[in-house]
């Protein structure tokens, strides 16, 4: 520890969002102190944690001046740039996860190159440089194809489902433009989507949260249903453990959200994030130890935590910002009519399409859960009476 006197760990996270915000929650209970880089006061996370260190999250200077007091490091995003996380690395500050791991969700092209040499479960894939390997491509695996910028992508931003030539070369050549590197992927025929956390810790104990269904729309992730309803208890343990195979070989420390696509033959790899996850929301009301926790225990290398549910099911439904902005002043009207039901604030400015919190509910019937959930958070955006 960087101070004689500490008696506590003191762990840094380098972003000011809502997955800080949360973890800072879980931090007062472990009695581990926290502290935060966030870019802006207004941030998430900067309006309620105590030890806020304002200044550019992606930045060498203030990176590395907010990292020297931080017993360990982690990550609220996946942003900072692999020449910085190096640095930061060769200067001795512990970052958990480290720089090779965090590149493979940095980078798709890097992680797909991985993943396919680790034989997981991928759709076909190439990285391409201009519309003929594109249009070769489709005429492999068929139109439509899913086009993908390699870095900066997330809530589906940077991802292009295409259905032709013509529609290929309007992306491929804004990407060109913006000097963005590209894949294509062919489009896999799902049944769902579905995702699996898994923690690790340095020590190299694992623990594998239930597999869990996601509902996205649009490119972002509207609700969860945890456990997958009708899911096979053989599937479920196989994406557990392809999630648990996957978090040694990167050398993931901390959590692993591995979101998948439930085919009529098993499950494929869409995408990977290695810190808390909106899928993951559901644990803080719904399993033993929330992922949040969960982290923390993992990144400062404690035993982990049971991922147990604590109900049969657990349902989660993001809250995204509408027109009118006093969102607050119909909360009361969601706990009187549903007492049970669990609302989390991000405290954020309200913005059409702005994911500002989530609502969680438990129970036995995961449709009743889901129609609970979907209620409350449509009426809490304004779209509901």
């Amino acid at each position: 520890m960087s101070e004689t006197n500490r008696t506590v760990p003191v762990v840094g996270m380098v972003g000011g969002g809502q997955l800080a915000r949360m973890t800072h929650q879980a931090a007062i209970a472990l009695g581990v102190d926290f502290r935060v880089l966030a870019a802006r006061p207004t941030d998430s996370a900067a309006r309620v944690v105590a030890d806020v260190h304002l200044g550019d999250d992606r930045g060498r200077d203030d990176l590395l001046a907010f990292a020297k007091d931080s017993d360990v490091v982690t990550f609220d995003h996946e942003h900072v740039p692999q020449p910085v996380l190096r640095e930061l690395h060769d200067a001795g500050i512990v970052l958990r996860p480290g720089p090779e791991a965090l590149h493979h969700a940095q980078d798709k092209l890097v992680m797909r190159t991985r993943l396919s040499e680790l034989g997981a479960p991928c759709p076909r894939w190439r990285g391409i440089t201009s519309l003929d390997e594109v249009t070769e491509f489709a005429g492999q695996t068929g139109w439509p194809v899913v086009l993908k910028a390699a870095r900066g992508g997330y809530d589906g931003k940077g991802v292009w489902v295409v259905g032709d030539a013509a529609e290929a070369a309007a992306v491929v050549e804004r990407a060109a433009r913006e000097q963005v590197p590209l894949l294509v992927e062919e489009k896999i025929a799902f049944r769902r989507e579905l995702a699996v956390q898994v923690a690790r810790s340095p020590y190299g104990q694992v623990a594998a949260y239930p597999v869990v269904e996601t509902v996205q729309r649009g490119g972002i992730c509207h609700e969860v249903i945890a456990p997958a309803p009708h899911l096979s208890e053989d599937r479920a343990v196989a994406a557990q453990e392809l999630a648990i195979e996957l978090a040694a070989a990167l050398d993931v420390v901390g959590l692993l959200a591995v979101e998948l696509f439930e085919t009529d033959t098993g499950v494929v790899v869409n995408e990977l994030a290695m810190r808390p996850h909106n899928s993951g929301h559901w644990t803080i009301d719904g399993a033993c130890t929330s992922q949040f926790e969960q982290h923390l225990r993992a990144v400062l290398d404690l035993p982990l935590g049971s991922p147990r549910t604590m109900a049969p099911f657990t349902v989660m439904a993001n809250l995204l910002g509408g027109h009118d902005p006093h969102v607050f002043n119909r909360y009361i009207h969601v706990m009187a009519r549903d007492p049970e039901l669990k609302v989390h604030f991000y405290g954020k400015e309200v913005r059409p399409g702005r994911k500002i919190g989530h609502v969680t509910v438990v129970g036995d019937d995961p449709d009743a859960l889901l129609e609970r959930a979907r209620t409350a958070a449509a009426y809490l955006k304004g779209d509901a009476q």
